[in-house]
């Protein structure tokens, strides 16, 4: 009997050891519990060491566990470019899915909530979640999303299906707003944008473009215009909603010289 490796991860370790217990009754189910997120990475990274890797994630969806690194988060289910939380700051349960992407892309991961909210349902299913359930569900129902997610179905409750979907097309046509104002850019005024997004301030970029500051404050400054924003915080924003990625920050070729914009 190939057995069904799960990991539930909450805060409050009290119902994570509670419905751990309950699913190892299960014969095909092993089960493992973590109270935080970084002991939920700790535990991930040495089963896969080992080579007895982990099937599902069972994550709070309201974790707030401080987290000082996280693991590189590969692309969206459509393609789009996501970046990792900032060190340090709280992570929770969509968080920390959406950071498993890269890390471990074979795991499937399902978000446990207290209670039924489109928006974060939806935020989970974009970050690469295959279900959504709430902590008062009944073991068979959980078993059964479970079991679904590793035949690739995607979970939700009845009752949140058209907010999530609302949320979802809401998402997408705001990203495809986004992605319109990017294109509107020059190839240089992209460029200058990617930096923004890699956090580079103008001095940084004026050496990493190997531009004038003056040229790179009106780069910046048409950059912000067009994409209809009145600070870089804002067009950082709209450049990640659009799938633009951070510049590379790799040493430049040496031997450059000043260039025109």
């Amino acid at each position: 009997m190939q057995r069904i490796r799960v990991l539930v991860v909450d805060d409050h370790r009290i119902f994570a050891e509670s419905l751990a217990a309950a699913l190892a009754a299960e014969v095909d189910v092993d089960v493992t519990a973590a109270g935080s997120a970084p002991a939920a990475l700790r535990t991930l990274d040495r089963a896969a060491a080992d080579g007895r890797r982990f099937d599902v994630l069972l994550a709070d969806a309201d974790l707030a566990a401080p987290l000082l690194a996280v693991p590189a988060q590969g692309p969206a289910r459509d393609g789009t470019p996501r970046d990792s939380p900032p060190r340090g700051c709280p992570l929770d349960g969509i968080a920390l899915v959406s950071g498993l992407r890269g890390s471990h892309p074979y795991l499937r991961t399902v978000v446990l909530a207290d209670r039924d909210d489109p928006r974060r349902a939806a935020a989970a299913l974009q970050a690469g979640a295959s279900g959504w359930v709430a902590k008062d569900s009944s073991l068979s129902r959980l078993l059964a999303v479970i079991r679904g997610v590793l035949r690739d179905e995607t979970h939700l409750p009845p009752a949140l299906l058209t907010g999530v979907l609302r949320e979802l097309t809401a998402a997408r046509r705001h990203r495809t707003e986004s992605e319109r104002l990017v294109e509107s850019l020059t190839p240089r005024e992209r460029e200058v944008l990617r930096c923004m997004v890699a956090g580079l301030g103008r001095k940084a970029v004026a050496e990493r473009l190997f531009l004038s500051p003056h040229t790179v404050r009106t780069h910046m400054q048409n950059v912000l215009g067009k994409l209809g924003v009145h600070s870089t915080l804002a067009a950082v924003a709209l450049a990640r909603r659009a799938g633009v990625g951070p510049a590379d920050l790799e040493p430049a070729t040496a031997g450059s010289t000043l260039t025109a914009p």
